[in-house]
């Protein structure tokens, strides 16, 4: 069963229930995922910026958007409007997808992973996970692999509150930590 299945089929009658909703409109969703890999190192190899680009595109389904320095800080040898990151904002049925191989297979693969921190959240509902490499997932090349980045996954949900996102990730099958260690 796909998650955007899961969602509609089992987690809003569960969360209407749980939090006593009337309305269909006010259960919590995810409304957006950011993802976002920072490029600074790659600065002086183009080649290596076009592998990173690749892989983030395989990895998402999605062409990147190259972020650009804002200004020039001579300690990080950086120049204004160089290339310092990339970004990828994932909406619909390709944000579901990607959430599914996060949560089925990218986390799973990660080296000691003991489940996700519930504490994690911002304080309005959203939650930020960070990957040290992207080789947990299935689609990165193997000709590729010299190239090792993180990336930083940010799920946005329309959820005002932690807890009620928390519930919305844990029912969606995110797995979080039981204990608080």
């Amino acid at each position: 069963m796909s998650l955007k299945t899961t969602y509609k089929e089992k987690t809003v009658p569960a969360l209407k229930q749980a939090f006593s909703l009337t309305n269909l409109m006010a259960v919590p969703k995810v409304n957006k995922v950011v993802v976002n890999v920072g490029v600074g190192k790659t600065l002086k190899d183009a080649k290596m910026l076009e592998a990173i680009i690749d892989d983030v595109k395989n990895i998402t389904g999605q062409a990147p958007v190259k972020t650009l320095a804002k200004k020039s800080i001579s300690g990080f040898k950086i120049r204004e409007n160089q290339v310092v990151g990339l970004m990828v904002t994932l909406r619909g049925s390709r944000m579901y997808d990607f959430l599914e191989k996060l949560i089925r297979v990218a986390l799973p693969r990660v080296r000691d992973f003991r489940g996700l921190d519930p504490k994690k959240f911002d304080g309005h509902g959203n939650y930020n996970i960070g990957i040290r490499e992207q080789i947990v997932f299935p689609e990165t090349t193997r000709e590729h692999l010299e190239y090792t980045f993180g990336l930083e996954v940010n799920i946005q949900t329309t959820s005002k509150d932690d807890k009620q996102a928390l519930e919305l990730l844990k029912s969606l099958g995110f797995p979080f930590r039981k204990d608080n260690s």
